[in-house]
């Protein structure tokens, strides 16, 4: 969009604006917003920064609390949800300091761009390029309670399999059978469409979307590639424009990894390519399956480190429950072609030079993209500096799916871990990795830890209704 005040000031002029939104984001990723008359904004509001109380978005603070909030005018948009003519801009926020102000370096905004940086540093690469796969249900009712009474928790989409008897119309989606479903099934089309329009004219390119596996109602929209520090913004505006977009139509859309006993759960599959100079550096025709020894070497970083990472990447309790076998998301350390069974895929479909490239298939979006394509990097760098073969390590590539290994087979494979807790631990003792430039502060993974120890804490102490059917006659 627009790069200088003067250019936002006219936009505001002839767009009609009332309302400028300025958005910001806490340690776990999620969006916070103040909001000033537009008539406001001007030079000062750029120079000066909009105050806020860092304390509150759970950052662990070394410094004052009281910090100022800089905003970014090229993420300039109009939000399509608010009556009131309203334009929404991102930023990053700074420590108050004399003479100038320094960043925060907790603040994932900054975190990526210390990371893009780190890496240029290296001379390895100039950019970082990801595309992230969204996965979501959508339903028409979430309902759940936790209180010294009543432990529970229902959803339902009219097409779900448990509504067969009651439906009416026989249009029904058999369990685990979403994928691709065409309309009358596929009744949230119309829905998703606007989505994807409201991305476009967000900046976000979008690639597709679709019905997922999950037949109650999952779904997933792919942009297309962008710059790692852009996509991280990508991430939060699409989660925004996703949830906003099915409250107009009256449904509500979840990110939870798994919100369905026995259906497919969500992830957030990331693609990954680094360039130089405007060139990938992931492609060999004469490599093994395309692939350069640097991006070998990058999948070796990742596979070293994917404990640790998990803590990020998967940062719920929810989230290990998608990690099991039997629903298409990854539980084996390990690498494969066109094989979704191992933590790392390389697309077959990706032949051309400069998208020759790998996803990794275990984060799921209720982590912090920040932090989390930021962890990504800094394992894989760290992997290409050390020069870590994971063929010389056994993770692959495997050319079978892993799911169906006999038992004696299987318990000779590298897993994932199986909690947040396991993560966790992975995290306590592995993170030098994030720290190599001073990327991710020793202080920010101290409190990232404690509040995630706390939140898992809290969690094993409710009683789940499962543990009734189990335990209640015992």
């Amino acid at each position: 969009m627009a790069k200088t005040v003067r250019d936002i000031q006219e936009f505001i002029r002839q767009q009609g604006v009332k309302m400028v939104d300025f958005r910001m984001v806490d340690i776990d990723g999620k969006l916070r917003h103040v909001t000033i008359p537009a008539s406001r904004f001007c030079e000062d509001t750029v120079k000066s920064g909009i105050g806020f109380d860092a304390s509150n978005y759970g950052y662990a603070m070394l410094e004052k609390s009281d910090m100022v909030f800089i905003p970014d005018l090229d993420t300039a948009m109009l939000d399509p949800f608010c009556e009131t003519p309203t334009l929404s801009i991102g930023g990053n926020a700074m420590v108050i300091d004399d003479p100038e102000n320094k960043p925060l370096d907790q603040y994932p905004r900054n975190l990526t761009i210390a990371a893009e940086n780190y890496m240029k540093s290296t001379g390895i690469a100039d950019e970082m390029l990801v595309l992230p796969e969204l996965e979501f249900y959508l339903f028409d009712e979430v309902n759940w309670k936790v209180s010294d009474d009543a432990i529970a928790v229902s959803m339902d989409t009219e097409h779900a399999h448990w509504n067969s008897g009651t439906n009416g119309t026989g249009m029904i989606v058999p369990k685990q059978g979403n994928y691709h479903i065409t309309q009358p099934y596929d009744d949230t089309y119309d829905c998703r469409s606007e989505m994807c329009l409201h991305m476009e004219d967000a900046g976000i390119a979008v690639k597709y979307h679709h019905p997922e596996v999950g037949a109650a109602g999952q779904f997933e929209v792919e942009p297309k590639f962008g710059s790692m520090p852009a996509m991280a913004d990508a991430v939060l505006n699409m989660k925004y424009i996703i949830r906003n977009t099915a409250f107009k139509y009256g449904k509500t859309a979840t990110f939870m990894p798994k919100p369905v006993f026995g259906e497919a759960g969500s992830g957030m599959h990331i693609h990954m390519i680094l360039r130089k100079d405007g060139h990938t550096i992931f492609s060999d025709d004469g490599g093994d399956a395309h692939l350069s020894q640097e991006a070998h070497y990058f999948m070796g970083g990742l596979l070293e480190h994917i404990g640790s990472l998990c803590a990020i990447t998967n940062p719920s309790t929810n989230s290990f429950k998608r990690l099991v076998p039997g629903y298409e998301a990854p539980v084996t350390v390990g690498y494969a072609t066109g094989n979704r069974s191992a933590v790392i895929r390389i697309p077959a479909y990706a032949k051309s030079p400069e998208v020759r490239r790998f996803e990794i298939r275990n984060p799921d979006a209720t982590c912090n993209p920040y932090y989390a394509m930021a962890a990504l990097l800094m394992a894989g760098l760290d992997g290409i500096k050390r020069k870590i073969d994971p063929r010389d390590r056994g993770w692959g590539p495997f050319s079978v799916n892993l799911f169906n290994l006999p038992a004696e087979e299987q318990a000779k494979l590298e897993h994932l871990p199986t909690s947040l807790e396991q993560a966790l631990d992975c995290l306590e003792k592995d993170h030098d990795y994030l720290l190599e430039g001073g990327v991710f502060p020793e202080h920010l993974i101290r409190n990232f830890i404690a509040r995630k120890r706390e939140e898992c804490r809290e969690i094993s102490t409710v009683p789940n209704p499962i543990e009734f059917e189990k335990y209640y006659n015992a």
